[in-house]
């Protein structure tokens, strides 16, 4: 079978980050260092000859870069520079435009002005919507504990409906991007046969590193471990309490400390505070090779969520307090910045690789046992 060898691909790379990968010499140091890479899936080094020898299709194909965590080992001990581990954060971003069947994660990975305007247009919609067709407008009504009606304010379930919606379309959009994902990397290679019962035995892949991150244990920095699952948690958490459920998690009773959505609550913003501190700082200061890189979507990401939640911290004060002028606005303001977030960052941009990579590690230990089945019968 031919093979096309695309010369070019190694600088339109360069849209989705700038690497120096050419300096690499194959010595085959990053790869003795990853902690996570064995004789199976032997990165960086060998996603990065790919992309050397322009194998565009043939990197397309490959699992590796999903399984970097980007520790940084590699990039410390290349004796070239060639900083492997950020060329492996360029290719998952260019390996989710190549799911992305909409194309829009490849505009706003190589364009600024996209991903800008895709966020400051969606938070005009949002709005617009909310202040110039909310038929209440400011409820100056408080609840028994002096507290805004925001609930009556923005009639909730109206907006509950509306966060159906878009988490149905975010959903359905990571799902067959995801199918992509499973047909460039499992379905086809014609020579690899997977038994359909490795599909349900290693389904407990993607829950359990979803949920606990926990291949970022074996890298030796434990706290970029620790602050990337907080936030994350806090993240998740958050999403599913506005997204899934707004209804009961915006409750009106103002004071019931007790009250499971308001610990919830109080923990996702925990998270989201000490995650965001650490990875901004970390940036700034480009503490170690994982923050000396920084894409302009690590930090449109960084700022949206930054703004979430300022705003819903504010926008808590301001209704407990009774202030119901600074919570209609407020809240506008924080549905603004939330729901572009949310639709932007999750199915296309930063925030995707929290759906490919548990998947991408399930994909992985399928393609791992169905080899290992393989060659046990070829003996």
């Amino acid at each position: 079978m031919a093979i096309r060898v695309n010369p070019g691909f190694i600088n339109a790379l360069d849209r989705f980050g700038k690497e120096n990968i050419q300096l690499c010499y194959q010595c085959g140091d990053c790869s003795a260092v990853c902690p996570h890479a064995d004789e199976f899936y032997r990165f960086p080094r060998k996603p990065i000859r790919l992309l050397q020898m322009g194998l565009e299709k043939k990197l397309e194909t490959t699992l590796e870069p999903w399984l970097c965590y980007y520790c940084g080992d590699c990039s410390d001990l290349c004796p070239r520079d060639a900083n492997p581990g950020d060329t492996m954060m360029i290719l998952r971003r260019y390996l989710t435009s190549v799911y992305d069947w909409t194309g829009l994660s490849k505009k706003f990975y190589t364009s600024h002005w996209w991903e800008f305007g895709a966020v400051l247009l969606i938070g005009i919609f949002i709005a617009l919507l909310f202040s110039v067709f909310n038929p209440h407008g400011i409820v100056t009504t408080l609840t028994p504990d002096g507290g805004v009606k925001v609930n009556e304010m923005f009639p909730v379930g109206i907006v509950n409906i509306g966060a159906h919606i878009m988490l149905i379309s975010i959903a359905s959009f990571l799902i067959a991007n995801i199918i992509h994902m499973w047909y460039l990397t499992l379905l086809k290679d014609k020579s690899l046969k997977i038994p359909f019962r490795l599909y349900i035995t290693n389904l407990y892949q993607i829950i359990v590193h979803f949920f606990t991150q926990k291949q970022f244990s074996k890298c030796k920095d434990r706290s970029y471990w620790f602050f990337h699952w907080i936030l994350m948690s806090g993240y998740v958490l958050m999403f599913a309490l506005i997204v899934g459920n707004l209804k009961w998690f915006q409750t009106e009773k103002i004071y019931s400390w007790y009250e499971p959505q308001r610990i919830l609550g109080y923990y996702s913003t925990l998270g989201l505070i000490a995650g965001l501190v650490f990875f901004s700082w970390g940036r700034i200061k480009k503490i170690g090779q994982k923050f000396k890189f920084s894409h302009l979507s690590d930090w449109i990401f960084i700022i949206l969520l930054f703004m979430t939640t300022v705003s819903g911290i504010l926008l808590h004060i301001f209704r407990i307090e009774g202030m119901p002028v600074a919570t209609y606005y407020t809240y506008i303001i924080h549905m603004a910045v939330l729901v572009p977030m949310l639709c932007v960052e999750v199915p296309f941009s930063k925030w995707s690789h929290l759906a490919y990579r548990p998947f991408a590690i399930y994909f992985a230990e399928i393609k791992k046992s169905a080899m290992l089945i393989g060659k046990k019968n070829n003996l």
